[in-house]
């Protein structure tokens, strides 16, 4: 079921009904409720997995549930690491076991040994990146002391399930999530609204500037070989605000999803393509992961402490392993080296933490410092995005050498470049809306006190609309649903 779908725009006004006007008094019915509905939600992609996600919520309850119970350290640190091995064991099956046994079947052939290798014919579970990392926080912080066994199996399966963030996050932790989740919770008007003001803007970057994107840069990047260098950069332009729009757009959309149900998701953006270095564009780029990475990967390694080579070794490693969690090919681990490369010389010059307030803070206009560095660092960005996006390395490469060509002052020109003017013109009106609220939580959260009534019902009726021109009868997938 996907947020922009009809489906959904039936199924969240009955949860919600059902939720404060039939199940409002008694908490535990209400949290029963949240379950059965993330359950049904999830069994809409494919029943059949809805088990692995069942499997995956006992496992770790049941471990938390063991670690607690025994004073004895080896028997904690063997339910701890029977968890990891058994969640991490799933997701290698499932999402990267046929890349494993692929590139060494090609390193072989390089020696001249040929094999067949063994795949898998399975499809990857929708969200189980997302739902194992849920189990694997909650796990580890049992095992460091940092929260208590949830003895409570509804009120855990709903934290690991809760459906506005089980397909694509945020990541949630316990310590944030779980104590909202026990504690009975009023209807309030306010919040409610807020959320549906979230949603419109999600929907909003979704279909209008994520879909209308993507059918640009899907053009571009399936015919490169075609196209001047300068429509090669628009099309990597194109994905660039086209992933953005996607992932950023579910994220509004469960954030005020489950703010119409009094809980509150972690913020998992926060204006990235407004960053001036790269280490502030990864503190606002889906930042539940970035802090997922950083608190149970890099600070265990030793973080920016220590030597010199030791500080070196650990951001490869942070963003190499971000990588590879996107999926199962060498581009998403080439996008990951090419961010630590950037984010090298920030580090060993103790600059990756000098940017910390958002740019231009109170300010209607940056700097012409300022400018230039979000201009840089926006400009590395969509190079990296080209391994994002290609099929392979030779993709990539082929694309690159494509951008720096002799037509690269040209004017860009493909099939429907009319029509791209358009969406171009939308992007920038995007854009300017995002800057006016950079300092908020998302982009039109202020509307509602600081815009006259008329103007604010004006805007709304617009952003409706264009979300019902652009608005497909065949529903399209968010990119992070194949993470």
């Amino acid at each position: 079921m996907l947020f922009n779908s009809i489906d959904f725009a039936i199924f969240l006004p009955i949860i919600f009904i059902l939720y404060w006007f039939v199940t409002n008094k008694n908490l535990k019915a209400q949290n029963i409720l949240l379950l059965t509905a993330s359950y049904f939600f999830y069994a809409c992609w494919d029943w059949r997995f809805l088990f692995l996600l069942m499997f995956s919520t006992l496992l770790d309850y049941y471990t938390g549930l063991k670690m607690c119970g025994v004073q004895d350290q080896k028997a904690k640190k063997f339910w701890f690491w029977l968890s990891i091995f058994i969640n991490l064991g799933f997701l290698g099956v499932f999402k990267y076991y046929n890349f494993f046994a692929d590139s060494f079947a090609e390193a072989l052939s390089q020696l001249g040994v040929q094999i067949n290798p063994l795949t898998l014919s399975v499809i990857l579970p929708v969200g189980i990146s997302f739902y194992t990392f849920h189990g694997l926080s909650y796990v580890i912080d049992i095992y460091k002391g940092r929260v208590k066994a949830e003895r409570n199996f509804v009120d855990y399966s709903v934290f690991v399930s809760f459906f506005p963030l089980l397909v694509a996050g945020p990541i949630e932790r316990a310590t944030h999530l779980l104590p909202q989740i026990k504690k009975k919770r009023s209807f309030d008007y306010s919040k409610a609204v807020d959320g549906l003001r979230q949603i419109l803007w999600g929907l909003f970057k979704k279909i209008v500037i994520a879909d209308n994107c993507a059918f640009f840069a899907n053009e571009i990047f399936n015919n490169s070989s075609d196209y001047s260098g300068s429509t090669l950069v628009l099309g990597a332009l194109f994905f660039t605000f086209q992933i953005y729009g996607d992932f950023s757009g579910y994220s509004d959309i469960a954030l005020g999803t489950a703010r119409l149900f009094g809980i509150e998701l972690l913020q998992n953006f926060s204006f990235p393509y407004f960053s001036r270095d790269i280490a502030e564009f990864w503190r606002r780029w889906h930042i539940s992961l970035s802090t997922w990475f950083r608190d149970y990967l890099y600070i265990p390694l030793g973080g920016s402490s220590g030597e010199t080579v030791m500080r070196i070794r650990n951001t490869f490693i942070i963003f190499i392993v971000s990588g590879f969690w996107h999926g199962a090919n060498w581009t998403f681990i080439i996008w990951g080296l090419l961010n630590a490369l950037y984010f090298l010389p920030l580090l060993l010059t103790n600059k990756n933490r000098k940017n910390m307030e958002i740019v231009a803070k109170s300010r209607f206009l940056p700097s012409p410092k300022d400018f230039f560095n979000i201009l840089l660092t926006f400009g590395l960005t969509v190079l990296a995005w080209i391994f994002f996006r290609a099929e392979n390395i030779g993709h990539a490469i082929s694309y690159l050498s494509g951008i720096f060509s002799l037509d690269l002052f040209s004017v860009p020109k493909f099939p429907g470049m009319g029509k791209a003017l358009s969406t171009i013109l939308l992007i920038l009106f995007f854009i300017a809306i995002e800057w006016m609220g950079r300092e908020n939580k998302y982009a039109i959260e202020k509307i509602g006190s600081k815009v006259s009534r008329p103007l604010r019902w004006s805007f709304y009726v617009l952003i409706i609309f264009l979300i019902g021109m652009f608005l497909e009868t065949e529903e399209t997938p968010f990119i992070y649903f194949q993470f």
